[in-house]
């Protein structure tokens, strides 16, 4: 992650030490927020398998669940809620077959935007929400400063969508694309194991 100007000062004035520091508070304000700490430290070992079954299968009933993980169908259906009222649980969606609807290719493009401009990334971030073949943006460290994963229907339709992505975000000075040739491995399952959690 690159430093901010007032890390760059504080390099300068005082110590490498400091501003790593500066450099860690501003990661874990905009990347990763106190909330999402707290979620984790009140996740409890049923908390973490019954995410785990419902990331692999998110249609199976209270009851299927209840018997996977040894507890009442009243008290699983209670952490469902909590954990969907929290947001630990985002979303349960529909996995579907992308070649099947038309849009079988997968690009993924590396943007190159104005160095340390956190306001150019944040609306970025607001107009990708919108497009829908923008399936994932990450921000990076590196030659780039995003991934995007873009899908289209042949190389041509993304050659209108990386034009779309130019031209409505000047901010972004340059954009470099791998073609996927083939899915090897797909998914978004967060790993979670309660086996050394202690209030099991």
């Amino acid at each position: 992650m690159r430093a901010n100007s007032d890390c760059f000062a504080l390099i300068m004035q005082k110590s490498v030490s400091a501003a790593f520091n500066m450099t860690e508070c501003w990661y874990r304000r905009v990347i990763s927020p106190p909330e999402a700490e707290e979620h984790m430290e009140r996740l409890d070992g049923f908390d973490r398998d019954i995410l785990d079954i419902i990331q692999r299968n998110c249609q199976l009933t209270a009851e299927t669940i209840a018997e996977k993980v040894g507890l009442s169908t009243s008290a699983v259906q209670r952490r469902l809620k909590r954990l969907r009222e929290d947001g630990i649980i985002k979303a349960e969606v529909a996995v579907v077959d992308r070649k099947a609807t038309g849009t079988p290719m997968v690009f993924i493009a590396g943007l190159e935007i104005e160095r340390d401009n956190y306001d150019a990334l944040a609306k970025f971030r607001l107009w990708a929400e919108k497009q829908d073949h923008i399936q994932q943006v990450y921000y990076v460290t590196g030659a780039v400063d995003l991934i995007t994963i873009i899908t289209a229907r042949d190389v041509e339709h993304y050659d209108d969508i990386a034009a779309l992505i130019m031209k409505e975000n000047p901010q972004i000075r340059r954009m470099h694309t791998n073609v996927v040739l083939k899915d090897v491995k797909l998914g978004l399952l967060v790993p979670l194991s309660a086996g050394d959690d202690p209030s099991r």
